[in-house]
């Protein structure tokens, strides 16, 4: 690592430690004549994981437009932030983990709603209707009937 204040070539490593988002690291300068100290922090860069879209467009899978239409399924529900954001971030890391560069709008949907499912029912069939687009009461009956039969298995 290249030093801030003398630009010498190499520095050495004082103290390591892991924060939530990166590895922060005190670094010495090797330099006899310089000798001074700088943080520097570590991040993993993660490949962009791009959304198909249902008419075959692509666009960046988006942490906070999934966060959102969460929010907008449990607004007015019993249901913490914390929860919301849980949730989400299951979401994202399940996608991640199974879906290399690129990932079906679909399998977002469905993972949102299985999570959603189990967290409160109402927020579940809110995020369905939009997500599945009902096209008739039947259809949205068929979907409440699923939830409740879902609900009776646990």
């Amino acid at each position: 690592m290249k030093c801030p204040y003398c630009s010498h070539a190499s520095s050495r490593v004082i103290e390591s430690r892991a924060t939530d988002e990166a590895v922060r690291r005190r670094r010495e300068c090797e330099n006899s004549d310089c000798q001074r100290r700088f943080t520097t922090y570590e991040k993993v860069e993660m490949a962009p994981l791009m959304v198909i879209k249902k008419d075959k467009k692509r666009e960046e899978f988006s942490r906070e437009k999934l966060l959102r239409g969460v929010l907008r399924a449990c607004e007015k529900r019993p249901i913490a932030v914390d929860e919301i954001e849980s949730l989400t971030d299951h979401v994202e890391k399940a996608l991640r983990r199974e879906y290399d560069k690129e990932v079906p709008v679909e399998a977002v949907g469905e993972q949102v709603m299985d999570r959603l499912r189990d967290l409160d029912g109402v927020a579940y069939v809110r995020f369905a209707s939009v997500y599945r687009q009902f096209k008739d009461v039947e259809t949205f009956a068929k979907e409440v009937l699923g939830l409740l039969t879902h609900k009776g298995d646990q």
